[in-house]
């Protein structure tokens, strides 16, 4: 019998196996990014560091105003407890189809 020796050296039966394992692995890294388990989401805030949103009233238009300044004329300060902090979150679509009217009553939008 004529046997090839391989001590030390990979076998071409473990190459595969090798390859498949590495598959695997990269394919398990791109599915944890890809489905959020990457432990790092991006949110976007409504407004730059020293600046705090306002609401234009009678419409859904929002702008943000610095730290220490009032907002002009037009735009109020969002109700208290009811300030949209991040893109997205429960405020922001809440003051999607609502707004504040003349009187600083909270009011629906009207569609269209």
């Amino acid at each position: 019998m004529n046997r090839l020796r391989t001590a030390g050296r990979p076998t071409a039966a473990s190459r595969p196996v090798r390859g498949r394992v590495a598959a695997a692995l990269a394919t398990a890294a791109v599915l944890a990014t890809l489905t959020g388990c990457g432990g790092w989401e991006y949110r976007e805030n409504i407004c730059g560091g020293g600046e705090y949103p306002v609401l234009s009233v009678g419409s859904t238009g929002q702008a943000c105003v610095a730290d220490g300044e009032e907002p002009e004329a037009g735009y109020a300060r969002y109700p208290k407890g009811k300030v949209p902090e991040e893109v997205g979150d429960k405020w922001d679509v809440y003051w999607d189809t609502h707004t504040l009217d003349e009187d600083g009553r909270i009011v629906e939008v009207p569609a269209g």
